[in-house]
């Protein structure tokens, strides 16, 4: 059985080799994810550890599955760090281990971060992946809507300038209306 569960900064620290390995193969595979192939897994290490002290600020959250004893994907959200933002929050490194992939696990993280989002007063979600990718299927039918695309955004692991997608979900939030204003009082 799979189970997702959001992760503190120790706890990225201490699965950092793991994610490494995750993050190096998803780059091998050829999802353009931030990286250049050949990813080295001690660089790719270095970079969860890296994202630890911002996970325990608060402006980053990691969520990781674990599939028995070991991890099979992970997402984050990047909060917004702007007092007129702190409504929205973006999507990033949503990653599934290539042999566990076509089983639901994308499907889940996102849906455990849409959940988690909206209940701590997010109500707009942004983020953007690789146009043309298998990863549009996923957004489109979880509900997310296309915004459009940029030429030549981002290199592929291969270091191919592609273009980039962005989409957008909004969340709602106790029953109000995307655009409808939000209380200065409101707690985030």
């Amino acid at each position: 059985m799979t189970e997702i569960v959001p992760v503190t900064g120790p706890e990225l620290v201490t699965y950092a080799d793991e994610l490494a390995a995750l993050l190096v193969e998803t780059v091998d595979c050829g999802a353009s994810v931030g990286f250049l192939a050949p990813l080295d897994r001690n660089a790719a290490a270095c970079w969860w550890r890296e994202r630890a002290a911002s996970v325990d600020a608060g402006h980053h959250q990691v969520w990781i599955a674990r599939d028995g004893e070991r991890i099979a994907g992970t997402i984050g959200l990047a909060r917004a760090p702007l007092p007129n933002a702190r409504h929205r929050a973006e999507i990033a490194k949503l990653m599934v281990r290539p042999s566990t992939r076509g089983r639901g696990l994308g499907r889940a993280l996102l849906d455990a971060v849409e959940r988690s989002a909206a209940g701590d007063g997010v109500t707009l979600l942004i983020l953007d992946t690789e146009s043309g990718s298998p990863a549009e299927r996923l957004y489109r039918s979880a509900g997310w809507t296309e915004c459009g695309s940029v030429p030549d955004y981002a290199a592929d692991p291969a270091g191919v300038l592609k273009p980039t997608t962005f989409y957008y979900k909004a969340l709602g939030r106790d029953g109000a209306e995307p655009g409808q204003a939000v209380s200065p009082s409101m707690s985030l």
